[in-house]
């Protein structure tokens, strides 16, 4: 390991892409410290601590996940609206005609795209900037003293403001990173927001095992070791399975012109087992909270036979119940084939199979080569959508078997925050081992106890 990293810094293209990559990520977590005009931050920190958990906590937990922050800051939206929009216009150019024709024009017809894109960045800036603004301004503490105690038309529409430069500045920072960096500028700053909880985590494990009486810190201990040991299994299974895939094999037909014999050749098509990434759990976390808060809210607005009845469902459909739990596996397994379908066409893809000559052994090109597909991916999207299920249930299970446990420290046991990790962090591995093979270094993957293979450049 040590002889890669020697490796990595001799490379002097190499360890400059990694010097901006840090200091763009510096930067990135030094807005975390600029706090908006109008906001009382001791006010903001006392309320904080005295709610407890409702569902300021699970603001503040989701916003970790998209590089943000519930906190009254520059960056409190994160880069997420960015990340909304382009997942918004992904979908759009599949069903709309016109936008998957701009789609397939090539660098225009992407920018026209990129241009859009950015368009509905500010538009949802402004609409989430403008909850999180009317959501501090009616937070006060226990004394009764507000967060926002000067708000008003004009300070609320200057906070909107600052929280939507914030954004776009962020969005801006990303596709710096990605232009003179190393890796997918928007996921490391997404990354770089989940890591930035890794030593309160840690304090918080160490804490309790310090705080802890002689009769209760070996528990303690075992506790801490456990989650330790589970979070390298999970990180090993989480690895295993985005690597994963299922390899069909293509045959192209061969051809005989004059003397020479064209085609031929085996290859194979690669269908990864969690193709659909995190976001089938994204989409369910959030769609899943929406009327869980709505039914909070209207639950306890009156004393009739109805209001009865929306207590009980906002009990029953409260986090980590059972017909929340069931409803969240039900929206994952969802989301995983409604985007496996939606990027992943057999019918396309057995025409243009047939159109170049290439066909799967034992199975007649067309219609046939299509069904066969789709049920490949059918069953593949199965193993997946499980797959996303278990990790997003890990931590609430292992909140619910721990005493005294929080989400901050179960966050990187599974959900969200543990695929994206893992996900930027092997697409990181993957740039840096290009750029050491482009150059003739062993990399990552080929390290071991033989001679150095390593040439003079």
């Amino acid at each position: 390991m040590f002889k890669i990293i020697r490796d990595i810094l001799k490379i002097p293209e190499l360890r400059r892409r990694i010097l901006w990559t840090l200091a763009l990520l510096l930067i990135f977590r030094i807005g975390f410290w600029i706090y908006l005009p109008g906001i009382d931050v001791k006010v903001f920190w006392d309320t904080m601590a005295s709610r407890g958990k409702s569902a300021f906590d699970w603001l503040q937990f989701t916003s970790r996940l998209t590089g943000g922050s519930f906190t009254p800051v520059l960056f409190s939206l994160g880069i997420m609206p960015y990340i909304s929009a382009s997942i918004i216009f992904s979908l759009l150019v599949k069903v709309f005609p016109r936008l998957e024709a701009l789609s397939k024009e090539g660098e225009h017809g992407r920018r026209i795209i990129n241009r859009y894109t950015r368009y509905a960045t500010v538009l949802l800036c402004l609409v989430q900037g403008s909850f999180l603004v009317v959501t501090w301004a009616g937070t006060a503490d226990e004394l009764g003293h507000s967060m926002s105690p000067s708000a008003g038309f004009l300070m609320g529409t200057l906070q909107v403001t600052c929280v939507t430069v914030g954004s776009l500045f962020l969005m801006w920072l990303g596709e710096k990173i990605t232009e003179v960096g190393i890796g997918n500028g928007t996921s490391l700053i997404i990354m770089a927001g989940i890591i930035a909880d890794v030593p309160g985590a840690l304090g918080f494990l160490i804490q309790k095992i310090w705080l802890a009486g002689p009769d209760e810190r070996p528990f303690e201990v075992t506790y801490s070791l456990m989650i330790l040991c589970l979070f390298f299994a999970v990180v090993a299974a989480v690895v295993f399975i985005t690597k994963g895939q299922r390899r069909i094999p293509i045959q192209q037909q061969r051809a005989v012109k004059g003397r020479r014999v064209y085609g031929g050749q085996r290859h194979y098509m690669p269908i990864k087992v969690n193709a659909a990434g995190v976001l089938p759990i994204i989409f369910a976390s959030s769609l899943i909270m929406i009327p869980t808060l709505i039914l909070q809210q209207l639950a306890f607005t009156g004393g009739t036979w109805f209001h009865r009845v929306l207590q009980y469902l906002a009990t029953a459909f409260s986090y980590g119940q059972f017909l929340n739990t069931l409803a969240y596996i039900a929206l994952i397994f969802f989301f995983t084939y409604f985007w496996t379908s939606l990027m992943f066409n057999p019918v396309e893809i057995a025409g243009n199979m047939k159109e170049y000559g290439s066909f799967i052994p034992g199975i007649r090109p067309g219609k046939r080569t299509a069904e066969y597909l789709d049920r490949i991916i059918k069953r593949v999207t199965l193993a997946g959508a499980a797959f996303l299920c278990v990790i997003a249930l890990v931590p609430t299970m292992v909140t619910r078997a721990i005493p005294g446990m929080q989400m901050m420290v179960t966050q990187f046991l599974g959900g969200t925050g543990i695929l994206i990790i893992v996900g930027v962090a092997l697409d990181l591995v993957e740039k840096i081992e290009a750029q050491l093979l482009v150059r003739q270094y062993e990399g990552f993957m080929r390290g071991g106890g033989g001679p150095s293979r390593q040439k003079s450049l």
